[in-house]
């Protein structure tokens, strides 16, 4: 009888000598998106604040100047890992900080372009039309690459917020450039998509108890009432407004409430997600008339988000970043 052959051993590279140093770009996490977005929302809820005040807005331009240039970098650096790998986008995507950093990347540029529309309408509109576009091309790689993994992978989170109804953000910046129709259409859309999703997370926050660390992402279920409510209020609805506020409200205080549960498992990237709802919730008491509890929201945002944005960047700057958030590498 033969002796049965033995299957040939597998063949692997050897190894390189001196050891491959990664490209400066080849590993960016699109994780510090969401803390920039915090960081330029904060610009705008600081720029209604002081205005409501009565004091200069120098300095809501100063730190929206410095954001932008932040989100500039992150974007420059995003794309560079892109052209060199394209398909390294369907890697992040794969991963649940992937797929909310990429869709705070483009939503950033829409709160970009609210931010330069009252010193240039035209650059505004242009910056809000390409970050749509953006937007829309995200979404749309977001939903492949959805298809893509397995079901419990495709379960619906707070994330999906960002990526759905991020446009949201967008209708602020088409109020800001005369583009009512456009805001008011955006409006609807998120009343309808992001409803689904808050019925839905509803339902699965009975069901199970989310892990901790992704706790967190709770608080972006603030964000699109807050836009909504600001919308409507900047377009003269002002019934409609307050009951999106209330609503708002209603999520901020359930969120206060939780706090020390959401917070249980200590600092992490994930906490970037309480910067962009707490400025927005800030902005929209200012464009609703409540300008005292605006002040109070917008003294705490100041307190917690740039601490949270140089952390989250500072991770990025030491690498630690990409690798907590498994980001992908070219």
């Amino acid at each position: 009888m033969a002796e049965r052959a033995h299957p040939r051993p597998k063949i692997y590279p050897p190894p390189e000598f001196p050891p491959r140093r990664p490209g400066r770009f080849d590993r960016v996490p699109p994780a510090v998106f969401p803390a920039i977005l915090g960081l330029l929302g904060l610009g705008l809820a600081l720029r209604r604040g002081l205005d409501a005040a009565g004091l200069p807005i120098g300095l809501a331009d100063l730190l929206m100047g410095a954001a932008a240039v932040l989100w500039a970098y992150a974007v420059f650096a995003y794309g560079v890992k892109l052209a060199r790998r394209p398909s390294v986008i369907l890697d992040d995507l794969k991963t649940l900080p992937g797929r909310t950093g990429l869709a705070a990347a483009t939503v950033g540029g829409m709160a970009l372009a609210a931010a330069v529309a009252p010193f240039s309408v035209p650059l505004g509109k242009g910056v809000l039309v390409a970050a749509l576009v953006a937007h829309g091309l995200v979404m749309l790689v977001t939903v492949r690459a959805l298809f893509a993994l397995p079901p419990e992978g495709r379960d619906v989170n707070p994330g999906w917020h960002l990526t759905f109804i991020g446009y949201i953000v967008g209708g602020l910046a088409a109020v800001l450039v005369g583009w009512s129709p456009l805001a008011l259409a955006l409006v609807w859309w998120t009343v309808v998509v992001a409803g689904a999703i808050w019925g839905v997370s509803l339902v699965q926050l009975f069901r199970r108890i989310p892990p901790a660390p992704l706790r967190p992402m709770l608080a972006i279920h603030l964000a699109p009432m807050s836009f909504i409510a600001t919308i409507l209020a900047l377009l003269g609805m002002e019934g409609p407004a307050q009951v999106a506020l209330a609503l708002a409200a209603g999520i901020f205080v359930a969120l206060l409430a939780a706090g020390r549960w959401i917070t249980e498992s200590g600092f992490s990237a994930m906490w970037a997600a309480f910067t962009f709802p707490l400025s927005a919730f800030a902005g929209a008491l200012f464009a609703s008339g409540w300008d005292v509890a605006g002040m109070g929201v917008l003294v705490v945002a100041l307190g917690v988000i740039p601490p949270i944005a140089y952390r989250v960047i500072t991770l990025w700057g030491s690498g630690r970043l990409a690798a907590v958030t498994n980001a992908a590498e070219v």
